[in-house]
């Protein structure tokens, strides 16, 4: 292989959040046993060559002052945007950086909305946005998504528009792909929710983060492309740090075609002086989105196919009540383990406790609003996804 996807790296002292923190309360990894990061949603792979030789060919300049985004930055955007998602006539004035994502939606939420005023998600929902909705006192609204008969994770228009109506309800935060179910919504699916939001009068925020990691027969669809009224309604937030695990460098970026709309939110991002580019921040982009960036991409998305269809077919075979969706997009699977904690007789925060004990670090799913289900990262190298699967079997999903 080209690039390296095997290699298990050592991130502890690393200002690593994944491994340096376990985030239960009283359970502890038993000894002798070294934890496994499967939580937080960054990657444990060396990020691309391109990214870190354009960091390490800007420290060879010993000076770190204050400076203004190049042409450069946006160009790369712009091309990215149009090779990967086919979006054509985005010009830099569309763009505009973001501490963030949930840096971005926090600034149109003031922007747009007061305190109180509801907000509508899908539910699950990504916990950054809960966290946020909750911290700027907004009300938050679900709109339930629902697995069919195929286990296929669905919005339900009728429920969207009911709530919308009932609570007065004028911005919506959208995701796509969807984290954590892991959908990439098709065509059909967004022009419908678009027609949701634009016959009620809604400002959607789309945030589109995973867009760059998407799996065979599904393609990521940009909000904005689905018509010209979505891309005027829509603020849509991008980044490199999923692609790449760059989420510590910080940097991500809005598109808003909308010129007034792009006013009111730039306005509320930069009175505070908020949004300011770190200067690796700028060049990891660059190094990201490149060709032989795109190039790693790709062989990412394989590797992370192969650990996802992996770790279902392990579930399925081995522990019966365990289900899961094979994700579209994102490396994130959302186990439904409900009916095998009900079988065996014990609750869903003893299951993960004997998670953590066995050094498998998941994240509980009520906090995205499923009590049922536990959201697991296979963005590891392999050796590490089937150790831990080993481990689920031998030391969690016991009687």
């Amino acid at each position: 292989m080209e690039f390296d996807f095997t290699t298990v790296l050592d991130r502890r002292g690393k200002d690593a959040l994944a491994v340096d923190i376990i985030p239960y309360r009283d359970v502890t990894v038993e000894d002798g046993l070294k934890p496994i990061p499967m939580w937080v949603a960054d990657m444990s792979f060396p990020t691309a060559p391109s990214v870190v030789a354009a960091v390490q060919k800007r420290l060879e300049h010993p000076n770190f002052g204050y400076f203004l985004l190049p042409d450069a930055y946006y160009d790369a955007i712009i091309r990215w945007q149009r090779t990967r998602h086919g979006v054509e006539g985005l010009k830099k004035e569309h763009i505009g950086y973001e501490n963030g994502v949930l840096g971005g939606v926090s600034s149109v939420l003031r922007a747009l909305t007061n305190e109180g005023d509801p907000i509508l998600v899908h539910s699950p929902t990504y916990v950054g946005f809960l966290h946020v909705l909750k911290g700027l006192h907004r009300r938050i609204v679900t709109s339930p998504l629902t697995r069919d008969e195929r286990g296929v994770w669905r919005m339900d228009y009728a429920d969207m528009e009911r709530k919308i109506k009932e609570n007065g309800v004028k911005l919506v935060i959208f995701c796509s792909p969807h984290n954590p179910c892991g959908r990439v919504w098709e065509r059909e699916e967004i022009e419908r929710a678009m027609a949701v939001y634009r016959d009620c009068g809604c400002t959607v925020i789309s945030d589109e983060i995973w867009a760059d990691l998407t799996f065979p027969g599904h393609r990521h669809i940009p909000t904005q492309s689905v018509s010209e009224d979505a891309k005027l309604r829509t603020v849509a937030f991008y980044a490199p740090s999923k692609t790449f695990s760059l989420a510590g460098l910080i940097g991500s970026y809005h598109i808003i075609f909308n010129e007034e709309l792009r006013r009111i939110v730039t306005d509320c991002g930069e009175a505070t002086h908020y949004n300011s580019c770190n200067v690796l921040s700028l060049h990891a982009l660059l190094g990201a989105y490149s060709p032989d960036g795109a190039r790693w991409v790709d062989a990412l998305c394989d590797v992370l196919y192969q650990n996802l269809r992996y770790v279902k077919a392990f579930m399925e075979t081995n522990f019966e009540g365990v289900s899961m969706f094979l994700p579209e997009g994102t490396y994130m699977l959302f186990l439904n383990t409900g009916a095998w904690c009900r079988a065996h007789g014990i609750t869903m925060d003893e299951l993960l406790g004997r998670g953590v004990r066995a050094g498998v670090i998941w994240q509980r799913g009520a906090d995205f609003g499923d009590p049922d289900c536990i959201r697991l990262n296979v963005a590891l190298p392999f050796s590490l996804v089937e150790e831990a699967m080993h481990r689920l079997k031998e030391r969690v999903f016991v009687d």
